[in-house]
């Protein structure tokens, strides 16, 4: 069977006791939710448990049982708090049958060690809260541990490190489903950063400071304003009053990269952008970006976003082609869209 991206609409929370209420709470604020700019249909959200679980000091009482996980588009194991005990074995078997059904599976932090108990990950690259890579690594051999990046994406299974990054996964699958613009609104109505690519590294010195109040504030919007033109270093410390390096300083602090890497992945972002929402060649997108040729942008954007410009082009609008609608975890539903595929 082969299943496609297009069918992902329903999304479900897999919890059972145990499970930590930070990263289930904000995988519920992302997914439940549509923000103002999506065109069509939103995903179905629901909370799959064997009755009335706990998470943290909270009592939750999910909308289904975890025999409905295998109707789902996507499950999402939020983290788990005990990292040195097994976790239930009613819920290892729930998502490795969803996993088998043809679900898209992600973990949150810790909650990588449900799918690894599934054997989701082996023979794979997959990450967690660095503080237990080690534990991760030592217990499940087969699975190549990453401790410095934020998030892995192998696909139909997906890992997460802990905390914020857990975020960063949860708006990499909405930009997936939904492309980047609609992405971008889902953070800023929750107001964290649009996008932080999976390869960065878990530590940041400083936490990411609120929008207005850093020096660089006024900068970013202006910058973004201009990505047609072939803005330097310089010109950006000029419009910030400072040295280039002072201006280096400040854009290490407050973004955790420099001036230069962070205009770059702006660049790539507007490029994903029209993409998307235009048919404009790659040429002409490549003089809107500042990229000046269309050379140049294949070139950034292969190496950053892992696929040529038509080629992404091409994978999005597959993705995004309009779903059937329905109630969450409708498995009637569920069932007609893999027999599509089969």
């Amino acid at each position: 069977m082969t299943r496609t991206i297009p069918d992902v609409t329903t999304v479900a929370l897999a919890v059972t006791d145990g499970m930590l209420h930070f990263e289930l709470s904000l995988a519920y604020e992302v997914f439940a939710a549509a923000p103002d700019a999506v065109p069509g249909p939103w995903y179905d959200l629901a909370v799959c448990g064997p009755g009335g679980v706990r998470a943290g000091r909270f009592r939750l009482e999910p909308d289904a049982g975890l025999d409905r996980l295998p109707y789902a588009d996507t499950v999402i194991v939020p983290g788990w708090a005990d990292v040195d005990a097994d976790p239930p074995a009613e819920l290892v078997d729930a998502v490795r049958a969803a996993h088998e059904a043809g679900a898209r599976v992600a973990s949150l932090c810790t909650g990588v060690f449900v799918l690894a108990a599934a054997g989701l990950l082996d023979g794979l690259r997959a990450t967690t809260h660095w503080a237990h890579t080690r534990v991760l690594a030592d217990r499940y051999p087969r699975v190549t541990v990453d401790p410095d990046v934020l998030y892995v994406d192998n696909g139909s299974v997906l890992t997460s490190a802990g905390k914020a990054a857990a975020m960063d996964l949860c708006l990499h699958l909405v930009r997936l489903d939904h492309g980047a613009s609609v992405a971008n609104a889902v953070a800023r109505r929750l107001v964290v950063p649009p996008h932080r690519d999976g390869g960065q590294a878990q530590f940041v010195t400083t936490p990411v400071p609120a929008p207005d109040r850093h020096p660089l504030a006024d900068l970013f919007p202006w910058v973004r304003e201009r990505l047609d033109q072939p803005l330097t270093v310089e010109d950006l410390a000029r419009r910030a009053r400072m040295s280039s390096r002072h201006l280096g300083r400040h854009f290490k602090s407050v973004t955790g990269t420099t001036p230069l890497q962070w205009l770059l992945t702006q660049r790539i972002r507007y490029a994903q952008e029209l993409l998307e929402a235009t048919d404009d060649s790659v040429d002409t997108i490549a003089a809107a970006t500042g990229m000046g040729t269309a050379t140049t942008l294949r070139r950034h954007f292969n190496r950053t976003v892992g696929v040529p410009p038509d080629t992404y082009r091409r994978t999005f609008r597959l993705r995004t082609r309009p779903g059937p609608g329905g109630d969450p975890l409708d498995a009637p539903r569920a069932k007609r869209l893999r027999s599509r595929d089969d």
